[in-house]
């Protein structure tokens, strides 16, 4: 059985995120304007709460918050993890990691495709942000995530 871990991004997962959300079939056909010529770079890395999953040595999956306001920038899983629990895991972290931030509720602006996985994770749908051509030329559903605060011990 695989063994994964969750740790901060780190300057030197800079090029495997990148990799990982280019390669994401999900971001093929028409969807695939959205990443065109996109890269994480070292310093996104540095300065937003960014978290990997690794499968032994291999990025598996990557999450990205922005803080202010708060919302969940990128989630990806490769496509070989899919259905394997990663996502949730990562959604748990992610909402771990907001409390931590005192943030209260995480917007999330949806793949069309991952709407469905993110309300399964508990967010609701507050909206529609419309399409921003030339690249982002479809609607995408607005969500949110309810923040619990963990209790004080």
């Amino acid at each position: 059985m695989t063994s994964y871990r969750i740790s901060r991004a780190s300057a030197s997962d800079a090029g495997k995120v990148t990799t990982l959300l280019r390669e994401s079939a999900a971001y093929q056909g028409e969807y695939a304007s959205i990443l065109e010529g996109y890269r994480v770079t070292e310093d996104y890395l540095a300065t937003h709460p960014a978290f990997v999953a690794h499968a032994q040595r291999e990025v598996v999956g990557f999450y990205s918050l922005i803080e202010y306001p708060a919302e969940l920038d990128l989630l990806f899983v490769a496509d070989s993890a899919q259905g394997t629990g990663i996502g949730a895991w990562l959604i748990e972290h992610m909402l771990g990691q907001a409390a931590e931030l005192g943030m209260t509720e995480i917007r999330v602006v949806s793949h069309p495709p991952a709407t469905g996985f993110y309300e399964r994770m508990g967010a609701r749908r507050v909206g529609v942000v419309p399409p921003q051509p030339p690249k982002i030329t479809w609607e995408r559903p607005e969500l949110v995530f309810d923040v619990k605060r963990p209790p004080h011990g």
